[in-house]
């Protein structure tokens, strides 16, 4: 059987037939039956909206690969800037690949005081971290004269390495901003994660990461670097094909993360879990799930019909955390969750399953992240991700992004005069 479809325009019998490849056929198809014929796919459940080599995501067999590697031996073996070096060079780097990876991006760290004095000055003393994180990202590119040079590759990657590398930087100075704290430099002597974490917490000079919480951060930032084309990662192709710079696409991208919807599953957990209160109240829990008089968070995922292969990851990252931290008071009421959803026939016949923001949330509370920061948690990692694909999207000469839509306003209609309405 060929790896065909035929398609049947019944209104003129016409008839197209298009090959297959990878279970997708091009749209094309239906511009030869009728060039003015479009599809209906609101919030492209069913498009394929570019080609990418970047992220597999095999959502029926709870598979997730970066560049051809397993998510589970990438977290198991690689450190985060190996990673995002995969994700924007397709292959991994040799010793001195990535060692001049991790000089560049290290040197990169800091900020233009002026950002750091008067930009973020300008913010209310109780700004939300997020809602500064999108506004230094897209003011930061107003710092570089190449920032607009997208089309030379040398200028390009310049940009990439300081968006990868101030990223931590401006989220901990937001977060230390909005509690009042006197801001952290960088400290070019650690690692990436470390860095983060120590611009994060340290006050005075006894504070050191303990290794196992920077190994749990690097994790968490493996797992959150690219989910293929999410909310997220669709603004800043949809963005970055207008040829804007990558500063203006990323804090695009940002802001659908911000949603509630995309980035911030895994505080809506933890609220979850709070309300829950008790092991003892999560039976009936479950049961007004069923009856739908409640959610069930953290379960569940757009793509994965199956397991999230990160959850299983990043629960084992979990205990590894808590036996520094502490385990957390919501954790008993999670595993009791995760046992009796697991266990109930009405929540397997849904597939529904913990995905990587069950766990998550867990971790960053245990490691004294507030709230309100979890979203800006998940931008840092991601940033090389949305860079892939805007620099994939680039190389390609993707065209600009313009969809169609179906119409279903009002007719022509004559205007009245305001007297006459």
């Amino acid at each position: 059987m060929p790896d065909t479809i035929t398609i049947t325009d019944d209104r003129t019998g016409k008839t197209v037939t298009v090959p297959i490849e990878g279970g997708v056929f091009s749209s094309s198809a239906l511009r030869e039956l009728d060039p003015s014929l479009f599809m209906y796919d609101p919030a492209y459940m069913s498009t394929a909206a570019t080609q990418s080599a970047i992220t597999y995501l095999d959502g029926t067999n709870g598979v997730l690969r970066y560049r051809g590697y397993p998510i589970e031996q990438l977290a198991e073996k690689s450190t985060y800037l190996e990673v995002a070096y995969l994700l924007m060079n397709g292959d991994l780097p040799d010793t001195t690949q990535l060692d001049q990876w991790t000089h560049d991006v290290t040197h990169h760290t800091f900020i233009h005081e002026n950002m750091r004095k008067r930009f973020v000055d300008g913010f209310h003393y109780n700004a939300h971290p997020m809602g500064m994180f999108v506004s230094a990202v897209a003011a930061l590119g107003t710092f570089y004269d190449g920032a607009k040079n997208i089309e030379d590759p040398v200028s390009r990657n310049h940009q990439v390495l300081r968006l990868i590398a101030k990223a931590p930087t401006i989220a901990a100075m937001c977060y230390r901003f909005s509690v009042g704290l006197p801001f952290n430099m960088p400290d070019n002597d650690l690692s990436y994660s470390a860095n983060f974490l120590n611009m994060m917490w340290k006050i005075g000079e006894n504070y050191e990461v303990d290794p196992r919480l920077e190994r749990a951060m690097d994790i968490l930032f493996i797992l959150h670097a690219d989910h293929e084309q999410n909310c997220g990662t669709t603004a800043m192709r949809v963005i970055g094909s207008s040829h804007a710079d990558p500063y203006s696409s990323a804090a695009g991208a940002a802001s659908a993360l911000y949603g509630p919807r995309h980035g911030g599953a895994n505080e809506a957990v933890i609220r979850m879990l709070t309300e829950i209160g008790s092991i003892d109240d999560v039976p009936a829990f479950v049961e007004s799930v069923k009856k739908g008089e409640g959610r069930l968070m953290g379960f569940g995922h757009r793509v994965y019909k199956n397991f999230d292969p990160r959850a299983t990851i990043i629960k084992k990252a979990a205990y590894d955390v808590f036996d520094v931290t502490g385990k957390s008071p919501l954790l008993d009421i999670a595993l009791k969750l995760e046992e009796v959803a697991l266990s109930d026939p009405y929540f397997i016949e849904r597939k529904l399953y913990p995905n990587v923001d069950f766990y998550s949330g867990l971790i960053y509370q245990a490691l004294r992240f507030p709230t309100e920061m979890f979203t800006v948690l998940f931008a840092i990692p991601r940033m090389s991700g949305w860079l892939a694909h805007w620099d994939e999207l680039l190389v390609e000469g993707q065209k600009i992004s313009r969809p169609r839509q179906w119409y279903t306003g009002a007719d022509e209609r004559d205007y009245v005069d305001l007297t006459d309405r």
